[in-house]
């Protein structure tokens, strides 16, 4: 993964960023995009929102404005974050999204051919990394931060990553 470039969604930028593990992204690739509307729905989140100041900080993460306006067909089917994600690694000839909602993995995948990693897998692929990252207790925090990732999906990564 390292060298790759990633687009995110809202949802694991702030899961990650409740958690303050928003750094695995940085360790994991070369170059993590946001599209603008996500970027929008994060800081629309406000000030109190819980990991916003990790949000903040992270100054290597890069905004990047959508190249023609939002695919209506798109716009239609998924929420304005999810649906610029998808446009924008289009755009971009990026192959790796990271989206947790099902529906907009589903799209992505199988209309538009990207590669989608959600948060759990992402948290797998940084204890692979940096044996010290606890998958269990990340999954755990997000939950209590307010964050639901499926039971079936956190029971995976937990197999996965050998904590089971």
């Amino acid at each position: 993964m390292k060298g790759q470039r990633i687009i995110c969604d809202t949802g694991p930028i702030i899961a990650l960023s409740i958690i303050d593990h928003l750094w695995i992204l940085k360790a994991l690739f070369q170059e993590v995009l946001l599209p603008e509307p996500v970027h929008q729905e994060i800081v629309r989140g406000g000030p109190v929102l819980a990991g916003m100041s990790n949000y903040r900080e992270a100054s290597w993460l890069t905004v990047q404005s959508l190249a023609k306006p939002l695919d209506p067909l798109l716009r239609s089917v998924l929420d304005t974050g999810e649906a610029s994600v998808i446009q924008l690694a289009v755009e971009t000839e990026s192959a790796i999204v990271l989206i947790d909602e099902l529906k907009a993995r589903k799209v992505a995948r199988t209309i538009f051919r990207l590669q989608v990693i959600g948060t759990a897998r992402l948290l797998v692929e940084a204890k692979k990394l940096n044996s010290t990252v606890s998958v269990r207790g990340a999954l755990q925090g997000m939950r209590d931060g307010g964050y639901w990732i499926h039971d079936d999906i956190t029971q995976f990564a937990l197999r996965e990553a050998g904590e089971l």
